[in-house]
């Protein structure tokens, strides 16, 4: 696993580093955010340790631009912030970033949380069994990963979706007009390990909106179900 860290302090930098290669991970360096973009794209890692506070362009914004990049390998992202406070881990979360970790902190819980999301996954029940899987508007091939969306009888377009986008796709189409909890859904697609806070699927709920429906300020498949969740609603074939 390849996890990119970018911390302008060398100390802390020098210390992510040696903790992580001695779990067996490979390493780079990145000391403030314009470096830190130029290496996502040479390297292409499985993870990124992004601090929030970094010369040139700060982690919100590098986290941002690595999310608004497309056809690149979607990088897991830990946040590292100095303060803690509410807002700091609002708006990381906000930006894209899978969770956050408020400095000083552990070795030890340093390890468990990069571990808690480079196991994270889709855990299919009932879309395991068929490599295909259909709504009015949608076809997912859960074998390939790949998804259309029907804008006509004749006509479909590509759906460029990462790999989690794709999967909470999968999960809402494969279960129309069922209601999930931010909770279930955690555990549908990231597993019993998630640390992070529960809004990080409203941020990915965001971003799978902005590519699948028409009017994403006004959904026409992805519903808000107040005070519950999220549904799905397409007419199945």
């Amino acid at each position: 696993m390849k996890i990119l860290i970018v911390e302008d302090d060398p100390e802390i930098a020098q210390l992510l580093r040696e903790t992580l290669e001695r779990e067996s991970f490979a390493c780079r360096l990145a000391e403030d955010g314009l470096q830190a973009l130029r290496l996502f794209t040479e390297t292409a890692p499985d993870l990124i340790i992004l601090d929030l506070m970094l010369p040139h362009l700060d982690g919100l914004e590098v986290c941002t631009r690595i999310r608004q990049k497309t056809g690149v390998k979607d990088p897991y992202i830990l946040m590292l912030t100095a303060k803690g406070e509410e807002l700091d881990r609002i708006i990381g979360l906000s930006t894209g970033a899978d969770d956050y970790l408020v400095k000083p902190f552990s070795p030890r819980e340093l390890v468990a949380r990069v571990r808690a999301l480079l196991r994270r996954n889709l855990r299919h029940s009932e879309a395991e069994a068929k490599p295909l899987c259909r709504s009015a508007h949608f076809e997912l091939d859960l074998e390939q990963f790949t998804a259309l969306r029907k804008l006509a009888p004749d006509q479909a377009e590509a759906l460029d979706l990462t790999s989690l986008e794709f999967n909470l796709l999968a999960t809402f189409v494969g279960a129309p007009g069922r209601v999930w909890s931010r909770t279930q859904l955690i555990d549908r697609l990231w597993g019993q390990d998630f640390f992070g806070d529960e809004r990080v699927v409203d941020t990915h709920i965001r971003r799978l909106r902005k590519k699948i429906e028409p009017d994403p300020a006004n959904p026409s498949f992805i519903k808000t179900v107040i005070g519950l969740g999220y549904k799905f609603e397409d007419e199945n074939r």
